[in-house]
C-alpha cells in the first residue's frame, strides 16, 4: 500500500537530533542514586515517629540477624507512645506504607560490611544509601527500592540508622544465628537504644518479670525456632536423599528397608 508523507514540518537531521537530545536531557528521570532517599520536609506530617525494623530471613541462620534483634529489643524495651518495633522479615514492598508513614526509622539488618563475622556498626547519612543498594539475598527486594518507591511517593523519612552485623554463616537453612553473631545482639540493642535516646525516644528497660507479649507469632520465637528444628535427615537440608544416592550410583532402599 502507497503512503503519503506531508514533509512541510520536517527540518534537518542536525536540528531534529538537537531538539531530541534537549528534550531528552530535560525530561529525563534522574537515576534512583540521584534521589533524595530521606531527609527533613518541613511540610510533611507523619502517623508515627519512630519505627524500630527488623529485616531479614530467619530461615537462613545470620541472615536473621533483624528479626531476632528486633525481637530482643521488644522483649528488653519498650517504647514511648507513637513509636513501634516490628519484625519485618522478608515482606519487601509490603512495607512500603509504614516506611511512608513514619518520620524516623531505626533497621537492624544483616549487612556486608566486608570485614570480619561478628562485626557491627552502625550506618547513617550517605552509608544509608550504599547498604540500602546492597542485598544479602538475591531474591529478596532490597531496602534501596522501598525508599526509591518512597521518594517517588514523595513520602521519604526524615532519618534513617541501621544497626548491622556481619554474617558468618548463611548457608545453614532453617538454622538459627551462629554463636557469633548470637553473641552480638546485646551489643547491637546498646547502640539501637543509644541512637533512639539521641533521637528523643529513649526506649525504657522493661522489668525482669514484665510478661512481655510475643513480636510476632509463637511458632517463629527464636526458642520455639529452636527447639521444634527437625533433624537433617529428616528435613532434607543437603538436598533429597533419592536423588544423592542415585547420583553416587546406589540402589535407592525402599520405604520398608530403613
Amino acid at each position: 500500500m502507497n503512503r503519503t508523507y506531508d514533509r512541510s514540518n520536517e527540518t534537518s537531521n542536525e536540528t531534529s537530533e538537537e531538539s531530541a537530545g534537549e528534550s531528552l536531557e530535560d525530561t529525563a528521570v534522574k537515576p534512583c542514586d540521584e534521589v533524595t532517599l530521606f531527609g527533613p520536609d518541613p511540610g510533611r506530617t507523619y502517623e508515627r515517629e519512630v519505627l524500630v525494623l527488623g529485616i531479614g530471613n530467619i530461615l537462613w541462620a545470620d541472615e536473621g540477624f533483624g528479626p531476632r534483634a528486633a525481637e530482643a529489643f521488644h522483649t528488653a524495651f519498650r517504647m514511648p507512645e507513637g513509636c513501634e518495633v516490628m519484625d519485618g522479615g522478608t515482606l519487601g514492598g509490603y512495607l512500603l506504607n509504614d516506611i511512608t508513614v513514619t518520620r524516623s526509622i531505626l533497621v537492624f539488618d544483616c549487612c556486608d560490611f566486608h570485614e570480619a563475622p561478628g562485626t557491627v556498626r552502625i550506618l547513617r547519612g550517605d552509608d544509608i544509601t550504599l547498604w540500602a543498594s546492597t542485598k544479602i539475598s538475591p531474591h529478596q527486594q532490597g531496602f534501596n527500592d522501598l525508599l526509591c518507591s518512597a521518594a517517588l511517593l514523595g513520602k521519604t523519612p526524615e532519618r534513617i540508622a541501621v544497626v548491622g552485623v556481619q554474617p558468618e554463616r548463611l548457608d545453614d537453612y532453617g538454622g538459627s544465628l551462629s554463636d557469633t553473631i548470637r553473641s552480638k545482639i546485646p551489643q547491637a540493642l546498646e547502640l539501637a537504644r543509644a541512637e533512639l535516646a539521641a533521637w528523643g525516644f529513649a526506649p525504657e528497660a522493661r522489668a525482669a518479670d514484665e510478661a512481655v507479649p510475643p513480636l510476632d507469632v509463637a511458632p517463629v520465637a527464636i526458642d520455639a525456632y529452636e527447639t521444634g528444628r527437625p533433624s537433617a535427615q529428616d528435613a532434607c537440608r543437603t538436598g533429597d536423599e533419592r536423588f544423592l544416592v542415585r547420583e553416587a550410583g546406589e540402589a535407592i532402599p525402599d520405604a520398608g528397608e530403613k
